[in-house]
Protein backbone atom coordinates (compact mmCIF):
# COMPACT_ATOMS: atom_id res chain seq x y z
CA UNK A 1 0.00 0.00 0.00
CA UNK A 2 3.04 1.96 0.79
CA UNK A 3 3.57 4.96 -2.44
CA UNK A 4 0.10 3.87 -4.12
CA UNK A 5 -1.52 7.01 -5.21
CA UNK A 6 -5.45 6.42 -6.47
CA UNK A 7 -7.60 9.28 -7.70
CA UNK A 8 -11.58 8.77 -7.24
CA UNK A 9 -13.67 10.87 -9.09
CA UNK A 10 -11.62 14.28 -8.88
CA UNK A 11 -13.28 17.57 -10.32
CA UNK A 12 -12.21 21.09 -9.99
CA UNK A 13 -13.85 23.75 -12.31
CA UNK A 14 -13.09 27.71 -12.82
CA UNK A 15 -15.85 28.97 -13.79
CA UNK A 16 -17.69 26.92 -16.58
CA UNK A 17 -14.49 25.09 -17.47
CA UNK A 18 -13.82 21.82 -16.17
CA UNK A 19 -10.20 22.12 -15.73
CA UNK A 20 -10.19 18.22 -14.10
CA UNK A 21 -13.44 16.26 -14.71
CA UNK A 22 -14.53 13.63 -12.88
CA UNK A 23 -10.64 11.75 -13.03
CA UNK A 24 -9.96 8.69 -11.93
CA UNK A 25 -6.45 7.39 -11.75
CA UNK A 26 -4.33 4.48 -10.34
CA UNK A 27 -0.41 4.74 -9.75
CA UNK A 28 0.93 1.25 -8.16
CA UNK A 29 3.83 1.75 -5.98
CA UNK A 30 7.15 2.22 -7.98
CA UNK A 31 5.41 2.66 -10.90
CA UNK A 32 7.00 4.95 -13.50
CA UNK A 33 4.17 6.99 -15.45
CA UNK A 34 3.97 10.20 -17.80
CA UNK A 35 1.02 12.14 -18.11
CA UNK A 36 0.65 14.24 -21.55
CA UNK A 37 -1.68 16.11 -23.35
CA UNK A 38 -2.44 19.64 -25.42
CA UNK A 39 -1.71 22.84 -23.47
CA UNK A 40 -5.04 23.31 -20.62
CA UNK A 41 -6.15 19.48 -20.80
CA UNK A 42 -5.46 20.03 -17.22
CA UNK A 43 -2.25 18.47 -16.03
CA UNK A 44 -0.65 20.83 -13.89
CA UNK A 45 -4.16 21.39 -12.35
CA UNK A 46 -4.07 17.59 -11.62
CA UNK A 47 -0.66 17.54 -9.73
CA UNK A 48 -2.29 21.06 -8.09
CA UNK A 49 -4.85 18.96 -6.95
CA UNK A 50 -3.41 15.99 -5.98
CA UNK A 51 -0.26 17.95 -3.44
CA UNK A 52 -2.96 19.95 -1.85
CA UNK A 53 -2.12 23.25 -3.63
CA UNK A 54 -6.21 23.15 -4.89
CA UNK A 55 -9.07 21.98 -3.42
CA UNK A 56 -10.92 19.92 -5.71
CA UNK A 57 -14.80 20.52 -5.78
CA UNK A 58 -15.26 16.59 -5.13
CA UNK A 59 -13.53 13.68 -5.53
CA UNK A 60 -10.98 11.46 -3.14
CA UNK A 61 -6.77 11.58 -3.20
CA UNK A 62 -6.38 8.73 -1.40
CA UNK A 63 -1.95 8.40 -0.51
CA UNK A 64 -0.51 5.02 0.92
CA UNK A 65 -4.25 4.16 2.12
CA UNK A 66 -5.13 7.91 3.02
CA UNK A 67 -7.74 10.38 1.78
CA UNK A 68 -5.44 13.62 1.38
CA UNK A 69 -8.01 15.90 0.71
CA UNK A 70 -8.02 18.63 2.66
CA UNK A 71 -4.85 18.39 4.43
CA UNK A 72 -2.36 21.09 3.83
CA UNK A 73 0.19 20.69 1.30
CA UNK A 74 3.26 20.41 4.37
CA UNK A 75 1.26 17.42 5.88
CA UNK A 76 0.57 15.87 2.39
CA UNK A 77 4.51 16.21 1.72
CA UNK A 78 5.21 14.72 5.40
CA UNK A 79 2.77 11.70 4.34
CA UNK A 80 4.87 10.79 1.51
CA UNK A 81 4.13 12.92 -1.83
CA UNK A 82 6.42 15.62 -2.98
CA UNK A 83 6.93 17.66 -5.98
CA UNK A 84 9.06 19.47 -8.28
CA UNK A 85 8.02 21.83 -10.32
CA UNK A 86 8.38 23.34 -13.93
CA UNK A 87 9.55 26.07 -12.69
CA UNK A 88 12.46 25.63 -10.21
CA UNK A 89 11.35 27.17 -6.55
CA UNK A 90 14.37 27.79 -5.11
CA UNK A 91 16.52 29.30 -1.82
CA UNK A 92 17.91 31.94 -4.65
CA UNK A 93 21.06 32.64 -1.83
CA UNK A 94 21.70 29.62 -0.54
CA UNK A 95 24.37 27.33 -2.06
CA UNK A 96 23.00 24.20 -3.36
CA UNK A 97 24.22 22.51 -0.39
CA UNK A 98 22.54 25.21 2.28
CA UNK A 99 19.26 24.63 0.31
CA UNK A 100 19.36 20.96 0.69
CA UNK A 101 19.95 21.09 4.27
CA UNK A 102 17.08 23.84 4.49
CA UNK A 103 14.77 21.27 3.03
CA UNK A 104 16.04 18.42 5.73
CA UNK A 105 15.67 20.64 8.61
CA UNK A 106 11.67 21.80 6.98
CA UNK A 107 11.29 17.60 6.48
CA UNK A 108 12.65 16.85 10.00
CA UNK A 109 10.00 19.63 11.36
CA UNK A 110 13.07 21.60 12.69
CA UNK A 111 12.14 24.84 10.82
CA UNK A 112 13.62 26.95 12.92
CA UNK A 113 16.66 25.80 11.88
CA UNK A 114 16.58 26.61 8.17
CA UNK A 115 18.60 29.89 8.53
CA UNK A 116 21.34 28.39 11.37
CA UNK A 117 24.66 29.54 9.70
CA UNK A 118 25.75 26.25 10.58
CA UNK A 119 23.00 23.06 9.72
CA UNK A 120 23.00 20.32 12.08
CA UNK A 121 25.89 17.83 11.30
CA UNK A 122 23.01 15.25 10.35
CA UNK A 123 21.05 17.37 7.70
CA UNK A 124 24.23 18.12 6.11
CA UNK A 125 24.84 14.59 5.83
CA UNK A 126 21.30 13.73 4.19
CA UNK A 127 22.11 16.81 2.15
CA UNK A 128 25.42 15.36 0.49
CA UNK A 129 23.91 12.19 0.49
CA UNK A 130 20.71 13.86 -2.07
CA UNK A 131 23.49 16.02 -3.96
CA UNK A 132 25.72 12.58 -4.86
CA UNK A 133 22.29 10.83 -5.71
CA UNK A 134 21.28 13.88 -8.14
CA UNK A 135 24.93 14.54 -9.56
CA UNK A 136 25.41 18.15 -8.17
CA UNK A 137 28.65 17.28 -5.62
CA UNK A 138 30.51 19.39 -8.12
CA UNK A 139 28.46 22.78 -7.49
CA UNK A 140 27.66 22.19 -3.65
CA UNK A 141 29.04 25.56 -2.66
CA UNK A 142 27.57 27.82 -5.68
CA UNK A 143 24.95 30.46 -4.74
CA UNK A 144 21.18 28.49 -6.47
CA UNK A 145 20.76 31.52 -8.56
CA UNK A 146 24.26 31.38 -10.60
CA UNK A 147 23.01 26.79 -11.49
CA UNK A 148 22.88 26.93 -15.05
CA UNK A 149 19.13 26.02 -16.51
CA UNK A 150 19.62 22.25 -15.62
CA UNK A 151 21.76 22.15 -12.59
CA UNK A 152 18.38 24.36 -10.89
CA UNK A 153 16.11 21.93 -12.66
CA UNK A 154 18.35 19.29 -11.16
CA UNK A 155 18.32 20.89 -7.43
CA UNK A 156 14.69 21.25 -7.64
CA UNK A 157 14.47 17.33 -7.97
CA UNK A 158 16.84 17.29 -5.29
CA UNK A 159 14.91 19.55 -3.05
CA UNK A 160 11.69 17.05 -3.04
CA UNK A 161 13.81 14.29 -3.01
CA UNK A 162 15.39 15.78 0.52
CA UNK A 163 11.76 15.72 1.55
CA UNK A 164 12.04 12.06 1.56
CA UNK A 165 8.98 11.07 -1.05
CA UNK A 166 7.10 7.39 -1.42
CA UNK A 167 5.62 9.10 -4.53
CA UNK A 168 7.13 12.03 -6.63
CA UNK A 169 5.48 14.49 -9.22
CA UNK A 170 7.51 16.15 -11.62
CA UNK A 171 6.20 18.83 -13.88
CA UNK A 172 8.03 18.69 -17.28
CA UNK A 173 11.29 18.15 -15.96
CA UNK A 174 13.11 19.01 -19.80
CA UNK A 175 11.47 21.95 -20.51
CA UNK A 176 13.37 25.18 -21.85
CA UNK A 177 16.45 22.36 -22.49
CA UNK A 178 18.11 21.19 -25.96
CA UNK A 179 17.66 17.97 -27.40
CA UNK A 180 20.80 16.37 -25.90
CA UNK A 181 20.29 17.90 -22.60
CA UNK A 182 16.68 16.70 -22.44
CA UNK A 183 17.68 13.23 -22.99
CA UNK A 184 20.67 13.42 -20.06
CA UNK A 185 18.01 15.24 -17.63
CA UNK A 186 15.33 12.10 -18.27
CA UNK A 187 17.87 9.48 -17.88
CA UNK A 188 18.87 10.86 -14.17
CA UNK A 189 15.18 10.72 -13.56
CA UNK A 190 14.92 7.61 -14.99
CA UNK A 191 17.98 6.15 -12.65
CA UNK A 192 16.56 7.68 -9.49
CA UNK A 193 13.43 6.28 -10.35
CA UNK A 194 15.38 2.66 -10.13
CA UNK A 195 17.59 3.68 -7.26
CA UNK A 196 15.28 4.58 -4.80
CA UNK A 197 12.09 2.64 -5.51
CA UNK A 198 9.96 5.57 -6.16
CA UNK A 199 6.00 6.31 -7.35
CA UNK A 200 7.28 8.45 -10.16
CA UNK A 201 4.83 10.78 -12.16
CA UNK A 202 6.04 13.15 -15.01
CA UNK A 203 4.41 15.63 -16.73
CA UNK A 204 6.22 15.57 -20.35
CA UNK A 205 5.74 17.11 -23.66
CA UNK A 206 8.60 15.72 -25.28
CA UNK A 207 6.62 12.65 -26.73
CA UNK A 208 10.06 10.53 -27.98
CA UNK A 209 10.78 10.54 -24.20
CA UNK A 210 7.53 9.56 -23.11
CA UNK A 211 7.39 6.33 -25.43
CA UNK A 212 10.95 5.69 -24.72
CA UNK A 213 10.70 5.88 -20.73
CA UNK A 214 7.43 5.58 -19.04
CA UNK A 215 5.94 2.05 -18.20
CA UNK A 216 2.64 3.71 -18.88
CA UNK A 217 0.87 6.60 -20.84
CA UNK A 218 -2.41 8.55 -19.13
CA UNK A 219 -3.88 11.24 -21.06
CA UNK A 220 -5.79 14.06 -20.46
CA UNK A 221 -8.01 16.03 -22.56
CA UNK A 222 -10.21 18.89 -21.35
CA UNK A 223 -9.90 17.66 -18.14
CA UNK A 224 -10.88 14.17 -18.36
CA UNK A 225 -9.17 11.05 -18.66
CA UNK A 226 -8.83 10.08 -22.63
CA UNK A 227 -6.38 7.15 -22.51
CA UNK A 228 -4.42 5.19 -20.50
CA UNK A 229 -2.13 2.18 -21.17
CA UNK A 230 1.44 0.91 -22.33
CA UNK A 231 3.33 3.92 -24.52
CA UNK A 232 2.37 1.07 -27.65
CA UNK A 233 -1.50 1.32 -26.15
CA UNK A 234 -1.48 4.96 -26.44
CA UNK A 235 0.39 5.86 -29.25
CA UNK A 236 -1.95 3.55 -31.81
CA UNK A 237 -5.10 4.83 -29.93
CA UNK A 238 -6.99 6.54 -32.69
CA UNK A 239 -8.50 9.01 -30.30
CA UNK A 240 -5.44 10.22 -29.11
CA UNK A 241 -3.77 10.49 -32.46
CA UNK A 242 -6.97 12.28 -33.46
CA UNK A 243 -7.18 14.62 -30.70
CA UNK A 244 -3.13 15.02 -29.53
CA UNK A 245 -0.74 13.48 -31.30
CA UNK A 246 -1.46 13.56 -34.90
CA UNK A 247 1.21 12.73 -37.37
CA UNK A 248 3.82 12.78 -34.32
CA UNK A 249 2.38 9.30 -33.51
CA UNK A 250 4.29 8.17 -36.75
CA UNK A 251 7.66 8.98 -36.42
CA UNK A 252 7.95 7.42 -33.07
CA UNK A 253 9.90 4.20 -32.62
CA UNK A 254 7.94 1.16 -31.48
Amino acid sequence: MQGRLTIKRLTKRFGGVAAADNVNLDFAPGSLTAIIGPNGAGKTTLFNLIAGRLKPDAGEVWLSGENVVGLPEVEIVRRGLSRAFQIASLFPQFTVEQALAAAVHARWRQSHSILRRFPLPSARARAREVLELVGLEAVAGQASQQLSHGDQKLLDIALALALEPRVLLLDEPTAGMGREARWQMIEKVHNLWSQQSLTLIFIEHDIDIVFQIAQSVRVLHYGKVLAEGSPREVRGNPAVIEAYLGATSASVPV
